[in-house]
């Protein structure tokens, strides 16, 4: 609810497996969250959806070890993901109507855009997801907009 934690851009022509993932939370999600002060020590609350990625042995096993609690993600509903339905839309404002030279260009652009959002919103879509997770369970585990 404090904001992103970790912007990482993906390399063009990165193929996102299971074994890329884990280095990435290994050697770069956690590193950052020790950089929040406290926050390792009052308990990290992780969600992801559940790509194949993401429910991948090599990744659950990473995040057994580091004790953190898992959020369950419903199946196939990916419109529950906070960066779906919170953050996309917020860059996209900032970004809409610009035009790129280079890939840099975007990431700076998009870098931007993350700092700009006021801490306000992510608590604002940390409650809306939170609804949205209660209507899909109201609903047999199905979600309706």
């Amino acid at each position: 609810m404090n904001g992103v934690i970790l912007r990482w851009p993906v390399p063009i022509g990165t193929t996102i497996n299971a074994q890329y993932y884990k280095k990435v939370l290994q050697d770069k999600l956690r590193p950052a969250i020790r950089k929040r002060p406290g926050l390792l020590e009052s308990g990290i609350l992780f969600h992801h959806d559940n790509a194949p990625v993401h429910t991948a042995r090599a990744v659950t096993d990473v995040l057994a070890g580091y004790k953190w609690e898992l959020l369950e993600h419903p199946r196939y509903s990916p419109d529950l993901a906070p960066c779906d339905f919170h953050l996309f839309p917020k860059m996209k404002e900032h970004l809409r109507g610009q035009r790129f030279e280079t890939e840099e260009d975007i990431i700076q652009a998009t870098k931007v855009a993350i700092k700009n959002l006021d801490k306000c919103s992510y608590v604002i879509a940390f409650k809306d997801w939170l609804q949205r997770i209660e209507k899909c369970a109201n609903n047999g585990g199905c979600y309706v907009e």
